[in-house]
C-alpha cells in the first residue's frame, strides 16, 4: 500500500491571500511551523466575530498593557511589580532568572522568599545576544545595596545559560556579596522552565557556593 508523505505547505497557494497573512503571522511564533499555524487560522475562522473580537483584543491590551518592571524587569500592569513592592519578601537574596517562565517556576514551588531579577535572556554569541543587551548592569546596581548579601543563579543549565552565569561571577568578584547557584538536581542541558516542582526545591535548598559548583562542572567537562 502506498502511504503519501505529507505535503509541503511552503509551496501550496492558499486559496485567499487573508489566510495566507494570517497563516505567515502565526507561523512566526516560536515553535508554530505552517500546518500548525493553517489549523489554528482555520479554528480561528470558524469562531464566531465575537470570540475573535475577544482574542484580537486581549492580544493587543497584553501588548500596550504590560510593563517591564523598572527594578527586576518581571512583567505587570504598574512600573514595579507585586514581587518588588511585597515587604514581606527578602530584599537580601535575589534569585537571577533568563525569564518570566522561570520566575514562575521557581514561585511554583512557594519556597523561595527573596527577589528576582529577570535577565531577559542569556548570553548567546550565536545569536547575537551579549551582555550589553541583558539587564546585567542594573542587576550590578542592585547588588550594589548593603541590604542584598546573595545572588542566585538561577539560570539553565545550557552552555549559554553558564557562560552568562561566569560572566555576571567575575562582574561580581570586587563585592563582598555571596554567589551562589542551584545544586544540580535540574539537569545538565535542561530549561529551568521544564523542571519538576521537587526537583526545584531541592535545587534551592541545596544549592551551592557558584565557585564550588562551576568548578565541579569544569571537571567533569
Amino acid at each position: 500500500m502506498k502511504v503519501l508523505s505529507p505535503f509541503n505547505f511552503a509551496f501550496v497557494e492558499m486559496p485567499s491571500r487573508l489566510i495566507d497573512r494570517a497563516v505567515d503571522q502565526i507561523a512566526g511564533l516560536p515553535g508554530v511551523g505552517r500546518r500548525t499555524a493553517l489549523r489554528l487560522a482555520l479554528h480561528l475562522l470558524g469562531r464566531n466575530e465575537e470570540d475573535v473580537r475577544r482574542f484580537t483584543e486581549a492580544i493587543q491590551d497584553m501588548k500596550e498593557g504590560v510593563l517591564s518592571c523598572k527594578t527586576c524587569g518581571n512583567l505587570g500592569e504598574e512600573d514595579v511589580c507585586s514581587i518588588c513592592l511585597d515587604g514581606r519578601r527578602d530584599p537580601a537574596r535575589i534569585a537571577v532568572v533568563e525569564d518570566l517562565r522561570d520566575l514562575l517556576a521557581i514561585e511554583s514551588t512557594g519556597h523561595f522568599k527573596g527577589r528576582y531579577h529577570v535577565l531577559g535572556g542569556v548570553i548567546s554569541p550565536m545569536d547575537g545576544v551579549g551582555p550589553a543587551d541583558l539587564r546585567i548592569e542594573s542587576l550590578l546596581k542592585r547588588v550594589g545595596e548593603p541590604a542584598v548579601v546573595e545572588v542566585i543563579f538561577a539560570l539553565p543549565t545550557t552552555m549559554e545559560g553558564d557562560t552568562t552565569s561566569f560572566y555576571i561571577n567575575k562582574r561580581l568578584q570586587d563585592t563582598e556579596v555571596e554567589v551562589t547557584t542551584l545544586a544540580r538536581g535540574v539537569a545538565v542541558g535542561d530549561e529551568l522552565q521544564y523542571a519538576d516542582e521537587l526537583t526545584l526545591i531541592r535545587s534551592l535548598q541545596q544549592r551551592l557556593p557558584y565557585s564550588t559548583a562551576s568548578d565541579a562542572n569544569s571537571s567533569a567537562l
